[in-house]
């Protein structure tokens, strides 16, 4: 099973709508949010990061804009800027 079947099958499971389309795009911007919150701030903030990204987005961000905004925090932390 690959990580969008994975996605497309917990989407069912979960009941969200099919209304939204879920792509190999989807999959690798929640992966790399998780690399970078992991690498950046500490391994466990990647599941946390990526849970407030679903809850922003859930309230009508923009996948591509908030998961930006996040690597970017992320990766601010790291370099010492945060």
């Amino acid at each position: 099973m690959t990580l969008l079947e994975w996605a497309q099958e917990a989407c069912a499971e979960l009941e969200i709508s099919t209304e939204v389309e879920f792509d190999g795009a989807d999959v690798d911007r929640v992966l790399d949010l998780a690399r970078d919150a992991a690498h950046s701030v500490a391994r466990p903030a990647a599941p946390l990061t990526t849970y407030l990204l679903g809850i922003a987005v859930g309230r009508g961000a923009d996948p591509a804009e908030a998961a930006a905004a996040l690597s970017a925090l992320a990766l601010e932390q790291s370099s010492g800027e945060g």
